[in-house]
């Protein structure tokens, strides 16, 4: 069906990687976000990583890794202390991990990425983000609002098993995925709104 395909092709955004500047981790509790960033650093895609996030608004505290629990056994206050033990365990040197860890939401993973990135005088021309292959659209959509003269990079990673192949083919997968098309379409509406009301 050419509209699932349309769908697809809109929410499920992914590029080869490439050789960055940085590579952002939007915060959350998937540990396979910080691998597939750990996997990159270490191929020498990027020298710096910036893992951002305090923990969900809607949650309140940051809960336990949703994988691999007998390896990532620590106790993480928030999503970056959890993203940061991740990469360390997966090679990375502590010393290029960068830290964000106030944001709640997409938008404030961006906005506060771009505020350590400023206040450490990092000019940003190409950045990788590493992501849930069904979060890729909105994390797009953010980080390019925060870096609007930066080249975007997408390595997304599957989680829950839902991928571009099958999202449509499981309830999960069709809840997640128009809950995605859903914020995407509300909440830049809610932005382009805020940034253009003086001129409306």
């Amino acid at each position: 069906m050419k509209t699932i395909d349309d769908i697809t092709n809109f929410i499920f955004l992914e590029s080869n990687p490439e050789k960055a500047d940085i590579i952002f981790i939007p915060g959350g509790s998937y540990l396979e976000l910080a691998e597939r960033a750990a996997e990159l650093w270490i191929n020498e895609y990027a020298p710096l990583i910036l893992p951002s996030g305090k923990y969900s608004i809607k949650r309140g505290y940051f809960p336990k890794p949703l994988s691999k629990s007998e390896i990532y056994s620590g106790t993480y206050n928030t999503e970056w202390d959890f993203l940061k033990d991740v990469l360390i365990k997966n090679g990375v040197d502590e010393n290029t991990i960068l830290r964000e860890d106030n944001a709640q939401f997409t938008y404030e993973n961006a906005v506060k990425s771009r505020e350590i990135t400023d206040k450490l005088n990092l000019h940003i021309k190409k950045a990788i983000i590493c992501c849930k292959s069904f979060h890729a659209r909105r994390c797009y959509m953010y980080y390019q609002w925060a870096y609007p003269d930066t080249e975007i990079i997408i390595c997304s990673t599957e989680v829950q098993g839902i991928n571009r192949d099958k999202w449509f083919t499981t309830k999960n997968g069709v809840e997640i995925v128009m809950g995605e098309l859903t914020r995407c379409g509300s909440q830049l509406k809610d932005y382009i709104m805020e940034f253009t009301k003086d001129k409306l």
